[in-house]
């Protein structure tokens, strides 16, 4: 049985301690969190990796990864996510719990030190960062950007989110534009990372057998120095209720299958509204399961597309569908999702639809402790959400709620953008 509680370290820092026996190795991570803008999204999605190239203790990748193998083995990771209209921005570690080492040694206190000096001393020349580093990271931070259309299916998301929420920070992408990188400079960036220190909630998890107060001591010890001079209040994520019209994009690529994805607003439901379970279940019932009305009538039952499903941003208040689909085959596929959406509103269910459904849906979030990493981003989606509603919480409100409210939330979908990426010979 897990014990999960929250506290505050000092201005501005929150520590979520999950203590467990269930796993072998303990997890750590720390995020600031920062609101998501243009202007700022690519320099702030270099930090986390130009931090990682070396503190003033372990210049270097080689002497770092010299002290993360005393850690037996540990490892530290540059994380950049994107959670609403908040950039989080950090590292997460994975270490060998201290109940299971040979020789009773504290790990964790060791691992904490090397985070914490990642996280406040990092590797300079004349003062800021190391221009070689930021060289090599700004070169890698542009591949990862363009890298992203090779995935299809999830660059035709992109894309619409970026459509459909244009003029809302929601549209921005978690590590920005190409075009914002090489600007970037070793002293902008520097006083970018000044900034976000002095200025940004730093968001800490933890997972393993250590009890709260002594996480709580030693993250202080890992901290000292930490500068914190106010403004650490979170930007509210926009969530616009409806859709005014609907807006159909086309773009055209060297693709050999359609990618049709459709961005609907919730009717102001996102995370924390006392109808949010409802619409989980709408979701599932709609597209969020193999047993949806998306997967058996659209694909399977009528062919029209190679995948059809549907998710939820918790934060946002959208609905997005993605599908992949014969060029041929768009306007068709198009009208039955919609057709589909429209027997969900009319409450078209078999038994075995809604006990399937609800049953995922359960299910899904019942599991979310058995995995660190899963148990972690549910942490901090709630801490940037500012909510502390636990997975078996949030299991209930679905297990409670009803078919009727499901249906009600599926009312209030309001089709906004349909973005269509086709191929180049028509």
């Amino acid at each position: 049985m897990s014990e999960v509680s929250r506290s505050q370290l000092m201005p501005g820092v929150f520590l979520t301690s999950v203590h467990t026996k269930k796993f072998k190795s303990s997890m750590l991570s720390m995020t600031l969190l920062t609101p998501l803008r243009e202007e700022t999204a690519a320099v702030n999605g270099l930090i986390p990796y130009l931090l990682r190239r070396g503190s003033a203790e372990h210049p270097d990748m080689q002497s770092l990864a010299a002290a993360l193998d005393e850690l037996y083995g540990g490892s530290i990771e540059p994380a950049v996510r994107k959670r609403g209209e908040t950039q989080c921005v950090g590292f997460v570690g994975s270490f060998l719990d201290d109940a299971y080492t040979l020789d009773s040694s504290r790990v964790l206190d060791r691992a904490a030190g090397l985070m914490g000096e990642l996280l406040l001393r990092p590797y300079t020349r004349n003062g800021v960062f190391c221009s070689d580093y930021t060289r090599q990271e700004k070169a890698n931070l542009a591949d990862r950007i363009r890298a992203e259309i090779n995935d299809k299916r999830q660059y035709a998301v992109s894309r619409l989110v970026e459509e459909m929420c244009g003029k809302e920070p929601y549209g921005v992408g978690r590590i920005g534009r190409e075009e914002d990188v090489e600007p970037i400079t070793p002293q902008s960036a520097w006083e970018q990372y000044r900034t976000l220190l002095a200025h940004s909630r730093l968001e800490i998890y933890y997972c393993g057998f250590t009890d709260e107060q002594e996480v709580c001591r030693i993250l202080e010890r890992a901290l000292e120095g930490l500068p914190r001079e106010g403004g650490y209040a979170l930007s509210e994520t926009l969530v616009i209720p409806k859709a005014k019209e609907v807006r159909q994009v086309t773009e055209s690529l060297d693709v050999a299958q359609g990618k049709l994805t459709m961005g609907f607003r919730t009717g102001g439901i996102a995370m924390g509204d006392p109808r949010y379970p409802a619409l989980i279940l709408c979701n599932a019932l709609f597209g969020g399961t193999t047993t949806a009305k998306l997967f058996l009538h659209v694909r399977e039952k009528l062919s029209l597309c190679y995948y059809a499903s549907s998710s939820l941003d918790r934060y946002k208040g959208v609905m997005l569908v993605s599908s992949g689909v014969e060029f041929a085959d768009k306007q068709r596929a198009e009208d039955e999702i919609l057709a589909q959406l429209e027997a969900c509103r009319r409450g078209e269910f078999e038994p075995w639809e809604i006990d399937g459904a609800r049953s995922y849906t359960v299910s899904s979030l019942l599991t979310i402790p058995d995995s660190q990493s899963r148990q972690e981003d549910w942490w901090l989606a709630q801490a940037v959400a500012e909510q502390t509603q636990s997975p078996r919480d949030l299991a209930r409100g679905v297990e409670a709620a009803t078919v009727e409210e499901a249906v009600e939330a599926a009312k209030g979908l309001s089709l906004d953008t349909v973005y269509f990426l086709k191929g180049t010979e028509g």
